[in-house]
Formats: C-alpha cells, sequence, structure tokens
C-alpha cells in the first residue's frame, strides 16, 4: 500500500524544520541553528537527532527580539 503525502501549510504547522523556519522568517538556517543551540531557547524540540523549531514560540520569540 502506498503512503499519501499530506502537505500541511507552514502557517498550520506546530513545528518547523529549520529549512521551514528559515523561509517562514526570513532568517539564515545557520543562525535559526546558532540561535536554537542556546540554553535559553524556548522554541526548540529535539526528535531524535532532528531539530524541529515550535513555530507559536518561535513567533513570539521574533516579535520580543530587537535585534538577532
Amino acid at each position: 500500500m502506498e503512503e499519501l503525502e499530506v502537505k500541511v501549510p507552514v502557517e498550520k504547522k506546530c513545528t518547523l524544520t529549520i529549512k521551514e523556519a528559515s523561509a517562514y522568517s526570513g532568517i539564515g538556517v545557520n543562525k535559526i541553528r546558532e540561535i536554537s543551540k542556546s540554553p535559553l531557547c524556548d522554541f526548540t524540540l529535539y526528535v531524535g537527532k532532528k531539530t524541529l523549531i515550535k513555530r507559536k514560540k518561535f513567533e513570539d520569540f521574533l516579535n520580543r527580539a530587537l535585534e538577532i
């Protein structure tokens, strides 16, 4: 049986890959990786080796940030 690929719009996802977060925010992949490694970062979720970004917390972070 073949699995169907479900496409969910980025604005409806609760987590984003780093590439999706970069495209969504306009911030570079390397900068998002750097920020996400901070112990104070609350928008990062690790699933095994995969790093995911919690979209709403990421948006909150961006709304509070004056510079990155």
